[in-house]
């Protein structure tokens, strides 16, 4: 599975690493627990769903 991203004022989706993915995850959230919330994010977007963090959406595709 691929992770992709897109912030809510862009068109494409981007492959996005698990490091960089933290990173965003972070500058939406601050001090929050980004590791546990990306690992919710995996886990839902498996599931076929986007997930939307402040201004950054979330989704996979499987390879």
């Amino acid at each position: 599975m691929q992770l992709y991203t897109q912030y809510i004022y862009e068109k494409t989706w981007t492959k996005t690493s698990d490091k960089d993915a933290l990173r965003m995850i972070t500058e939406e959230l601050g001090d929050f627990d980004s590791k546990g919330t990306l690992k919710y994010i995996m886990e839902e977007t498996a599931k076929g769903k986007n997930i939307t963090v402040g201004e950054c959406r979330f989704k996979v595709e499987k390879s």
